[in-house]
């Protein structure tokens, strides 16, 4: 009806109609209305205001059936309502979101939960990154961690890393990054550190290569020290995507902190499961660089520099906003300094005035502390001599005792220099793996040491 109306009188003509069936009494009615919500609001775009209420109205519907079918044009419906951050409705909807998320998660439809934190990931791109920090960010990770369904628990790992990538403050970001460290990779249950694992392979997807090597790769690896046979299983797994997150020479530490990683699972490990699986994982790695056509290695590429490219954007736009903030503070002080510095002169302005000023002496008082301070000049001795005789042996007990202070400076920071540089050697040789040219056997079957240790040795040549 509205495509044929003219939808400038959409409001006196059709508004109630669809208020109506918005808030009709039957089930199967409320949802066909939430299910062509979005199309009524393409052809009333301009005035998509209007029918604000009834949409929060379907947010906060009794029936699932409703919510689930809203939810499938979520986004489109997001975009053409958030018309920008100072929307009046603002508050209210993400009070709203929040609640027919806990209403869905109270219930058992686990894939309407999917579906609607699916949903919730575009909000990333609609609001600013503080916001939504603010208000969904403990939420979503809540769900990470007490959640038991996989794919809710995963649809929460890749919302929260979606959140993270486009959020601009970057101590929000650390914050969020030392929490999911904390709980999730050094977490007391293997369920979160297997969640852990989780959420760098989402990671590798949204973030670039760059951002991955120096938060999420490290912590990854030290699982391979799991106590959990599960834990190392799934590392064990992931060991090729973490691979193909290193950019060499830029990452040749990185390297050798991943062949000490499979060079420990491939010689210590005891469980049967896991030892075939980094056996398989070992071939795959083996053949990493052939295997792969160069179409797809260069869409990678280009793909991650787009990613890189954003990132450094959205650093360089935190930093103006920094510096804005910065230098409005500054010349708010400037202004309270000039302000303070007025006040006080009005003050000593209106002091000197108020103070009665003193008559000038006569002439007989002017000559007597004249004559009386030449009487005392008069009597008093010459000490010139000796005090003159007395600096240079000063200046010259000052000198030696410079020259004492100094060689003593030198002396310890030459003490400082080398021990420095000798816990500097044995902190770099004790956790760098030895490559040699010649594998190292240390199990009965060493073919997969072999190999891999071939690999390394030819991925080390090339970055070299």
């Amino acid at each position: 009806m509205v495509a044929f109306a003219d939808s400038a009188h959409f409001l006196s003509r059709l508004y109630s109609s669809f208020s109506s069936l918005c808030t009709d009494p039957e089930v199967s009615v409320r949802r066909s209305a939430a299910a062509s919500f979005h199309q009524v609001l393409k052809l009333i775009s301009p005035n998509s205001h209007l029918v604000h209420k009834e949409f929060l109205l379907l947010l906060q519907d009794d029936s699932l059936e409703v919510l689930d079918a809203l939810m499938n044009h979520l986004e489109e419906t997001l975009e053409l309502l958030l018309l920008g951050e100072d929307s009046p409705m603002l508050p209210e909807l993400l009070s709203v979101l929040l609640l027919a998320e806990k209403k869905v998660g109270s219930s058992l439809r686990w894939r309407l939960h999917e579906k609607l934190l699916q949903q919730y990931s575009c909000l990333a791109r609609l609001l600013s990154g503080e916001l939504l920090h603010q208000s969904f960010s403990h939420r979503i990770f809540s769900l990470l961690i007490t959640n038991k369904v996989l794919p809710v628990q995963k649809e929460a790992a890749r919302t929260l890393c979606t959140i993270m990538r486009y959020n601009r403050k970057q101590e929000q970001r650390q914050e969020m990054m030392e929490r999911l460290i904390q709980d999730l990779a050094l977490g007391r249950s293997y369920w979160n550190r297997l969640r852990f694992l989780d959420v760098c392979e989402i990671a590798t997807e949204i973030f670039s290569k760059k951002y991955f090597s120096k938060y999420f790769l490290i912590p990854a690896l030290e699982l391979a020290h799991d106590p959990i046979a599960n834990v190392r299983y799934k590392l064990c797994q992931l060991l090729p995507r973490l691979r193909l997150c290193l950019c060499l020479p830029a990452d040749k530490l990185l390297l050798q902190k991943l062949d000490f990683c499979v060079q420990k699972l491939l010689c210590r490990e005891k469980d049967k499961d896991v030892v075939a699986t980094i056996r398989k994982t070992v071939l795959e790695l083996n053949k990493l660089d052939l295997s792969e056509p160069f179409h797809k290695r260069q869409e990678r590429d280009l793909l991650d520099l787009k990613k890189k490219k954003e990132e450094t954007v959205q650093l360089e736009m935190e930093q103006l906003e920094q510096d804005s903030d910065g230098k409005v503070t500054s010349d708010r002080h400037t202004e309270r300094k000039r302000r303070d510095s007025k006040t006080s002169l009005t003050f000593t302005k209106s002091v000197s005035i108020s103070s009665p000023v003193a008559a000038p002496p006569s002439g007989k008082e002017r000559r007597k502390p004249k004559l009386s301070r030449s009487r005392s000049l008069s009597s008093q001795p010459s000490s010139s001599k000796p005090v003159n005789s007395d600096r240079p042996v000063k200046v010259k007990d000052l000198s030696g005792s410079f020259r004492l202070g100094k060689s003593s400076v030198l002396v310890s920071k030459d003490a400082t220099l080398t021990t420095s540089h000798f816990t500097m050697t044995t902190q770099t040789t004790s956790f760098m793996p030895i490559l040699t040219t010649e594998p190292v056997l240390w199990t009965t079957e060493g073919t997969e040491v072999a190999l891999w240790s071939r690999a390394v040795k030819q991925w080390s040549v090339a970055a070299g």
